[in-house]
């Protein structure tokens, strides 16, 4: 369907693929994927992944899911400590850990549980709890035990490769002269990647144009 000058955009849900086929591996991430893929092989049986925002934190949160059949917990919404039996020896994932107040003892509890099932635990967050403003001795001792494992910030090929998969996934195509006049000129993180395609994609339906080099320039 062709964009009509001055069209009117709706926010769509668009669906992006999260499958372990789908990760795009970069020096970045090559050593957090290796271990998250090396289930149940782990080297403790708590995991913090740390990294920025849009660093793919989320992805093997999901490839280790998919594979795990982990079970996702709120972060702001703990069991509660008579809850946990349930969880049984089924693996767990809480993502964004300390987005928002942590219910510290109830974290302390899913730990005393994970280690007590022989379970695994895998915490995403954008930064190491040795930062948290815990207020339990014994959760941040627990918490420091835990492996950390780091994504770290994306080299030019990755951003390449995440750029075109997020064009993809919005069933949209872009010339290669556009996309490395982009990549010399935007901030060098995967969360501006996913900015920029969501605001090229916004400005190309609105304009009714297809995206071009100045619509990237008057975007960047």
């Amino acid at each position: 369907m062709s964009h009509t000058a001055g069209q009117m955009s709706f926010d769509l849900p668009i669906a992006s693929a999260m499958t372990r086929e789908d990760f795009i591996l970069d020096d970045a991430n090559q050593k957090a994927f290796d271990m998250i893929v090396s289930w149940p092989d782990w080297p403790s049986d708590v995991i913090v992944l740390a990294g920025p925002v849009g660093s793919g934190k989320s992805h093997l949160a999901a490839i280790h899911g998919q594979q795990s059949g982990a079970t996702h917990l709120n972060n702001n919404d703990l069991p509660k400590p008579e809850d946990l039996p349930v969880l049984g020896s089924t693996p767990v994932i809480v993502e964004d850990a300390y987005a928002v107040q942590l219910d510290e003892t109830r974290m302390f509890h899913l730990l005393n549980h994970i280690r007590e099932r022989a379970s695994t635990l895998l915490i995403t967050s954008r930064s190491w709890p040795d930062s948290w403003p815990l207020t339990l001795p014994d959760l941040r001792s627990r918490l420091r035990a835990a492996h950390p494992l780091e994504l770290n910030e994306p080299g030019d090929q990755l951003l390449r490769q995440v750029m075109v998969k997020l064009f993809a996934d919005r069933q949209l195509t872009i010339e290669p002269r556009v996309l490395e006049y982009i990549l010399v000129r935007m901030e060098r993180s995967l969360s501006a990647v996913g900015r920029l395609v969501n605001d090229l994609d916004r400005l190309s339906l609105e304009q009714g144009r297809p995206i071009t080099r100045q619509l990237a320039a008057a975007v960047l």
